[in-house]
């Protein structure tokens, strides 16, 4: 066929002016399908789904119209029709009416796009960057540490105690916004200026301070500084005879609780409200110890299990226990001491089912003697809650516990990560989420309130936001487990294969490794890479990893294996559980008739959950 015979044939049969209706169609429904489906909470990958499918339809199309032709008896194979009854002009006239009226609706979306919606995304874009540079609540505070000016170095856990002892305090008085110790301690030993440390912490307030111990005698220096300015609001020092340091923290923190009160009212503290405040510090003393030695190994413990890593837990350990050892009636210790061994059953591999079980008893041990003394403590109440959700699958006792330790310590930032651990394990999304914003706002610093975090947005298919908070997770502590393998966890669900395996392949954990690791090679077709991982997956943590061993074949649509290994994972006791009904790796198992019934055999049906 001669070139210009064939431009004459595509024109006659059309070919060009679907080319232009296809074209046009297909821009208008990509831009229509990148405003719309983001407002109904659609994941990332369909609106790219949508363009790849378009894409990949135009050819055909083409081929089709030249292939087929439209007549009144329907359609037919273009050389089956004969010149005398084809209508091609008429369905030549027509489609130019198409495109004309799919162009009219493509200027009108423009038109409504920029002049309607784009300024109103701009507002709000411009009203959260607003926001998000307010100042921050005027009733919010931040305690630091105060320095240790003693000779002796080794009593830095006394100021450590008193700002501690103070926040603590602070965290109870009703409608104030107090930082977390793990985020405002994070500025210990460093030069930040005032307004840095406020505009990091989000807060409106400073406490500041110094100690210094010299034989019987201590100095305490104390001040309440603007963040904003830095500008100092009151100050005062007080010298006491070192007899009983408790009493000296007990005497601070009143005082201080006292003129921050002042300071945030406008108003001087009546009785009233001094006879609440003094009421306010015993609580806040409640589970603790007259021992100097074991109160020391007890800050030591708090510091390394804030790191959230598996050899600083068993720092933590160590210093909790001896603690608890040299005073056994410190509760705090006690409570301590079961959330490392909570860590362990969650987390660690070391020692199969048999130190799995040891940690597990050891946890329930530690939170009865702790609940014994105090039956009130909220350490010890996050401490059940968390055997309660993560072990004992009993949903309901853990809720109650919750509200009960939320009643009593309502900005404790772990406190809120397990209610978002129980909600997510409940199916409801949406709450776990704000637990976990809400402790992120309160302990911007602690990386296991951002790795909650970015599991929570994962969970929603906010998988971008959900890499930006796993990555402050690694900057925070690089060794904390399924950090690196989450952000892998974030390309697989995009469809970014080679990155997912790249990423997964730095994390501490090895279970959290080789589950991505092995999904990601499954996706590319590398079978025997993903056959290693998931080989050597099961024959190192079987017995502590059964839940992602079951991720992994369902990831690959085996449900027979899935069922048979999330069966293991309930006789186990596995940690990994409470995730099911949020769990993405499991989505191939949902239209299985046994998904139901394991989730009935768990508990976690909804009706069971009403």
């Amino acid at each position: 066929m001669k070139i210009d015979n064939f431009f004459s044939e595509l024109k006659r049969r059309n070919v060009v002016r679907m080319a232009g209706l296809y074209l046009v169609g297909a821009w208008l429904l990509t831009q229509v399908a990148s405003t719309v489906l983001p407002m109904f909470g659609a994941p990332d990958w369909l609106p790219r789904s949508i363009v790849i499918l378009l894409a990949i339809g135009f050819l055909p199309a083409l081929i089709f119209s030249w292939v087929f032709e439209l007549t009144p008896q329907g359609l037919k194979r273009d050389e089956d029709v004969r010149p005398e009854e084809s209508i091609a002009p008429q369905t030549a006239r027509r489609m130019n009416r198409m495109i004309i009226a799919v162009l009219v609706l493509a200027v009108a979306y423009f038109a409504v796009d920029k002049f309607a919606l784009n300024p109103r995304r701009e507002k709000s874009a411009a009203g959260a960057s607003a926001s998000s540079n307010a100042a921050p609540n005027e009733k919010s505070v931040a305690v630091l540490a105060f320095a240790n000016m003693s000779d002796d170095k080794g009593s830095e856990y006394f100021s450590d105690g008193i700002s501690e002892e103070l926040l603590t305090v602070l965290q109870k008085i009703p409608g104030l916004h107090v930082a977390a110790r793990t985020s405002a301690f994070s500025f210990k030993g460093k030069n930040a200026t005032a307004q840095e440390i406020g505009q990091k912490l989000g807060v409106a307030h400073l406490v500041e301070g110094s100690v210094r111990k010299a034989g019987d005698v201590v100095r305490i220096a104390a001040r309440l500084t603007q963040a904003n300015t830095g500008e100092e609001q009151w100050s005062e020092n007080y010298t006491r005879n070192l007899k009983d340091v408790f009493a000296v923290q007990t005497e601070l923190a009143q005082t201080i609780v006292e003129q921050l009160r002042g300071q945030l009212t406008g108003g001087a503290t009546n009785p009233t409200t001094k006879a609440e405040i003094q009421a306010e510090v015993r609580a806040a003393e409640k589970g603790g110890t007259k021992s100097l030695e074991a109160h020391e190994s007890y800050l030591q413990g708090r510091f390394f299990i804030n790191r959230h890593s598996e050899k600083e837990t068993d720092q933590a350990r160590v210093a909790y226990q001896r603690a608890a050892e040299l005073d056994p009636k410190f509760a705090l210790a006690w409570a301590g001491l079961a959330q490392t061994h909570v860590w362990d059953c969650n987390y660690a591999t070391e020692g199969g089912q048999k130190g799995f079980n040891a940690h597990l008893a050891a946890a329930r041990e530690a939170v009865e003697r702790a609940l014994a003394l105090e039956p009130d403590l909220p350490d010890a109440l996050f401490a059940r809650s968390m055997i309660q959700t993560n072990f004992d699958y009993n949903w309901k006792g853990a809720a109650e516990t919750l509200r009960k330790a939320l009643a009593l310590a309502p900005q404790d930032p772990a406190l809120l990560m397990q209610a978002g651990n129980l909600a997510a394990a409940r199916g409801e999304k949406t709450q776990s989420l704000e637990f976990d914003q809400r402790a992120v706002a309160l302990d911007p610093v602690n990386a296991q309130a951002r790795a909650f975090l970015a599991s929570a947005l994962s969970a929603i298919g906010k998988q971008e936001e959900a890499r930006a908070e796993y990555a402050r997770v690694i900057e925070l502590n690089p060794s904390a487990p399924n950090s690196h393998a989450g952000v892998g966890l974030c390309y697989l669900l995009e469809g970014k294969f080679e990155e997912a395996a790249v990423a997964a392949q730095k994390d501490a954990a090895d279970w959290a490794r080789l589950l991505i690791v092995s999904c990601a090679r499954w996706a590319q077709k590398r079978i025997p890479e993903s056959d290693a991982a998931l080989a050597e997956l099961i024959a190192n943590t079987s017995e502590t990893g059964a839940y992602q061993i079951a991720e992994v074949y369902g990831y690959r649509n085996d449900k027979d294996h899935a069922f048979e290994w999330l069966e293991r994972a309930r006789r186990q006791r596995d940690a990994g559980l409470p995730g099911l009904r949020a769990d993405t790796l499991l989505r191939n198992l949902h239209d299985d008739p046994r998904w139901d019934a394991f989730l009935r055999t768990m508990g976690l049906a909804d009706d069971q959950l009403k």
